[in-house]
């Protein structure tokens, strides 16, 4: 597995993690954060998707799929923006830019091992 597949297949086990806790105990998870506990099913939608996105990502890393990695690596660069955003519009608590960080250094971990890998493209 190359160095950009283990990230993008770490990033999955992070996703699975993720998503398991949101799924099925999100107030566990969002309390500490210091997120409004909820008994709405959004959150629970929020974690099969995040179940649904590491499946995924475990594929791709699996199958070295390198075109994917770049597009991870974009996608989740956007997170701290969109999270950062919406925490300053009041929109959030402040502990959302954490999960953001966690998104933007998964990216930049794969940026720099794709950036040292030979590229398939060339």
């Amino acid at each position: 597995m190359s160095r950009s597949a283990r990230s993008v297949f770490v990033f999955a086990l992070y996703l699975f993690a993720l998503g398991a806790a949101l799924l099925l105990v999100p107030n566990r998870l969002l309390s500490p954060f210091g997120f409004a506990e909820t008994g709405e099913v959004w959150i629970r939608v929020v974690g099969m998707l995040a179940l649904i996105l590491g499946y995924y990502y475990r594929g791709a890393a699996r199958h070295e799929a390198a075109a994917i990695f770049r597009l991870t690596v974009h996608a989740r660069g956007s997170v701290l923006v969109f999270f950062s955003a919406f925490v300053l519009l009041g929109l959030a608590p402040p502990a959302l830019v954490l999960f953001g960080a966690v998104d933007a250094l998964g990216a930049l971990w794969t940026w720099r091992c794709l950036a040292a890998e030979p590229s398939a493209d060339s």
